[in-house]
């Protein structure tokens, strides 16, 4: 038996290069601009040379031998005329100028002190955390700097500033990077450790370059533009000012030039090498293209959203994906996806050839890309593709054999991942079963827009297509539908009947719906339940029709409904049995039965509301917003009394009688109590229209069975609108001592303070729609600044715990096993496991009892 040896790593170190290192490890010199010669051909030593990698097919590398795509390039290096300062340890270097000697280069500490900053290294290295080391350093820093006296060699210190971004002064004297090399390279070793330095891997002399590393050729690739020129890229431009300026440099240091002309190009040199790393140092202009657009140089490359981690390597483009509008499909099973043909004829899964598929294959070979289903593309053992197309389908039908790999059309039940951004919690990324359709959207079952936050007023979502069995099966085993349909959050089902379904199954399941045993097998068969068993007597109820899509042992008992042995006995079905983040019944039916068969009955459920709805027609007209008289007059005698207990609020106010409430002034307590008479008015009206309503209003229907809206946003159409309130009170003054223009000076009155009597059947007057405009727009302002505001707390949020996870003792720890919690959520709870994040005990000893 093979033994297998593991290895754990312990620490990653990083360290700085050296100049002998840089030598070392680059395989060509640069020591000329030059890109190309007149044929075209890489110059040797230019920047396009070819031992550092290839970007042209018929190339191939002086160093490895491999061609473009295999060779992985390599670096090379440019001798420097003059040292210059790395802009990135301009603090380090300033530091540590300060904070050591400039003649012995030893720590400017006495040895008792010395001794006393390593013991506090040393403690904070075993018991403290990191953030404490660095104030130890920190503290050490600025105990050393404003020493005036070197305690080992007695000499006098003259303090470093530092001035402008690379230019460091000793009282007026400029101090060249030659200097400053020289005074880094006296610092011993072990006085580094106590500015926590490790001389051995980062001496601080290395900071200051004497070698510049020339970057790889892949990593700066060229491109040919349609005019047939090259155009370079960023870093090769960049460099090439380097190395022009660092010849110069060489030519003029060799040809004795004056000192003033040698110091320019080394500013020059510097300029360019700081802007090579980082092409956004404050007080030095960027370098720039000659269209003025600021080039994009190393730094640029890596931080921020366009830079190589968020956008190439956190998140990236990716292949076997589409992405268009979504559409609704009631018909589909929840955990599907209608897929367009013309989508699903691009999109691929690769199909290996064995002796039991080889003809299925073949035929899809033969049919090609433009029938559907067909291919796209054959792989070979070896890695080589080829497309077909009418001249290679005969030559590729005689090659296929077992070991090749069809790239074949998306297919019904293929799997795939769906996903709609902003991706926020799990639910936003789901698995589904392909069913391919016609048009050119993706369809999904309504039920399941909730967790995707989806609609349907444009909304795009992106389809991805898993390429390897491993990653199928784990799609499915973790990320399919019916696995998500319990919340983490709440403990609830996430997903339910929405609108029509909730309409459809709340009328059904009224006492006095019945039909035709014949009515009710044609609506059961018309949603895929063929087991009517059930379906026996000449007249059924509606409440049996419901009851057949249940399992036959389920009981359920609810403060709404109730049911025995999978019969509806009482009760209706409405949005607190059926609906997401409700949903009693669904997590009851979760609970008992599966995911599976929880999918399965929502499924049913879902297709009998929106079919049973489309049976009997709903509509909704002007005529549902008609009230009788009686209660026109009962609502603005409600009004009236509202008024009135204003009018007796503000004239108690004026007598300054009015009792205040806990730490309000006198206006506040004002304001919050006429806010409160106002809102129990508008209230009240929505009670008195829901008591004299027709029971077959469809407006009603809707907000009593919890499908769409609220009595509320009946009592607005038409009742009274009520108070519109701008930040939690009523609308302040927008003019001297008035909100409006159109009213009086220190009018504290219902209308002036944003209050509409009328609703919006009988329409608004100008105050009136001033004022619900203003709270209109200062919701969707509030929407509009929430969203990136939230979003970004979000990805901090993620950030700091992404590496938490329960370990085997139940604790919560962290990626330095420090314990978070002792035990997760501080209780225990799993709150998918639960109902709303709490154990119902009660429920529990009724089931015990009555199993």
């Amino acid at each position: 038996m093979e033994r297998q040896v593991y290895k754990k790593v312990k620490e990653i170190k990083f360290k700085l290069m050296s100049p002998s290192l840089i030598k070392k490890i680059a395989v060509a010199k640069i020591v000329t601009p030059e890109l190309y010669d007149k044929e075209g051909y890489p110059v040797d030593g230019g920047l396009m040379d070819i031992r550092m990698g290839v970007i042209d097919p018929g190339l191939v590398c002086k160093t490895d031998g491999l061609r473009l795509k295999e060779s992985l390039g390599h670096s090379g290096y440019m001798e420097l005329a003059r040292p210059v300062i790395h802009i990135n340890f301009v603090t380090t270097i300033y530091n540590l100028l300060r904070s050591t000697c400039c003649e012995c280069g030893r720590a400017l500490a006495s040895t008792k002190d010395i001794n006393s900053h390593k013991k506090n290294l040393e403690s904070a290295d075993k018991d403290r955390g990191l953030k404490e080391k660095k104030e130890i350093i920190k503290k050490f820093f600025l105990k050393t700097k404003s020493s005036k006296k070197c305690p080992h060699c007695s000499s006098k210190q003259i303090g470093v500033d530092l001035d402008k971004p690379t230019r460091f002064m000793e009282k007026e004297k400029r101090l060249s990077p030659i200097e400053i090399r020289s005074r880094l390279e006296k610092i011993p070793n072990e006085d580094l450790y106590l500015f926590e330095i490790d001389g051995e891997s980062a001496r601080p002399e290395w900071m200051v370059l004497t070698v510049l590393l020339v970057p790889t050729v892949n990593m700066r690739p060229s491109i040919t533009l349609q005019s047939g020129e090259r155009s370079e890229d960023d870093l090769t431009h960049k460099l090439s000012d380097i190395v022009r300026i660092n010849q110069r440099l060489f030519e003029n240091i060799n040809a004795g030039a004056p000192e003033i002309i040698i110091e320019d190009l080394w500013d020059l040199l510097q300029y360019h090498i700081t802007t090579f790393f980082r092409n956004d140092v404050a007080q030095v202009p960027p370098a720039r293209h000659r269209s003025g657009e600021p080039l994009k140089t190393l730094s640029d490359r890596i931080k921020s959203k366009q830079g190589r981690i968020r956008q190439n390597l956190a998140g990236k483009r990716t292949n076997f994906s589409a992405r268009t509008v979504i559409s609704p499909d009631c018909l589909l099973e929840i955990n599907e996806v209608g897929v367009p043909q013309s989508v699903a004829m691009k999109l691929t899964v690769p199909e290996k050839a064995t002796p039991w598929n080889i003809e299925y294959l073949k035929s899809l070979v033969n049919k090609g890309a433009s029938e559907y289903p067909g291919a796209n593309y054959v792989e070979r053992p070896d890695g080589r593709q080829k497309t077909i197309t009418d001249e290679t389908k005969e030559e590729l039908l005689q090659e296929l054999e077992p070991g090749y790999i069809v790239e074949r059309h998306l297919r019904d039940g293929d799997i795939a991942l769906f996903n709609r951004q902003p991706s926020l919690h799990k639910m936003s990324m789901m698995c589904h079963k392909v069913r391919v359709l016609p048009g050119n959207t993706f369809r999904l079952n309504t039920a399941v827009c909730r967790p995707y936050n989806a609609d349907f007023d444009g909304d795009e979502m992106n389809l991805h297509i898993p390429q390897t069995q491993e990653a199928r099966a784990e799609a499915e085993i973790l990320m399919e539908v019916q696995t998500q349909l319990i919340s983490p959050a709440h403990g609830f089902s996430v997903m339910g009947c929405v609108q029509d379904a909730v309409t459809g199954n709340y009328l059904l399941t009224q006492d006095n719906t019945k039909m035709s045993r014949g009515e009710a097998i044609e609506l059961l068969y018309s949603i895929g339940v063929d087991n009517l068993s059930s379906i026996k007597s000449k007249e059924i109820t509606g409440k049996e029709i419901f009851s057949a899509l249940l399992p036959k042992d389920f009981n359920f008992r609810d403060e709404s409904c109730k049911i025995e042995n999978g019969k509806l006995i009482n009760g209706i079905i409405d949005s607190k049995q059926l609906s997401e983040g409700k949903g009693f019944l669904l997590r009851n039916l979760h609970k008992q039965y599966g995911a599976d068969e929880m999918g399965k009955i929502l499924t049913n459920i879902f297709k009998l509301g929106v079919k049973y709805l489309l049976k009997i027609g709903f509509s909704t007209g002007l005529e549902d917003t008609d009230i009788p008289d009686k209660v026109r007059s009962e609502i603005d005698s409600e009004l009236k009394k509202a008024y009135d207990e204003v009018d007796r609020l503000i004239v108690l106010y004026k007598n300054n009688e009015l009792e205040l409430l806990p730490g309000r002034t006198q206006r506040q307590t004002l304001e919050v109590k006429i806010l409160g008479v106002l809102n129990n008015a508008r209230n009240n009206t929505g009670e008195i229209i829901a008591k004299y309503a027709n029971k077959d209003n469809a407006l009603l229907i809707m907000a009593i069975s919890g499908a769409r809206g609220k009595i509320l946003n009946l009592a607005q159409m038409v009742g009274s609108i009520g108070q519109q309130a701008l930040r939690g009170g009523r609308i302040p003054d927008g003019y001297k001592k008035r909100t409006l223009s159109c009213f009086k000076q220190g009018d504290l009155g219902v209308e002036s303070g944003g209050f509409i009597k009328s609703s919006y059947k009988k329409g608004f007057n100008p105050a009136d729609f001033f004022f619900h405009s203003m709270t209109g727009r200062d919701a969707l302002i509030d929407t509009a600044l929430r969203t990136p505001t939230s979003g970004y707390l979000y990805r901090r949020l993620s950030n700091a715990m992404q590496d938490l996870k329960v370990s085997h003792d139940s604790t919560i720890r962290d990626s330095s096993h420090s314990i978070i919690q002792f035990e997760y959520g501080e209780d225990g709870i799993d709150v998918s496991k639960s109902e709303g994040g709490s154990i119902n005990i009660k429920k529990l000893i009724s089931d015990t009892i009555n199993t």
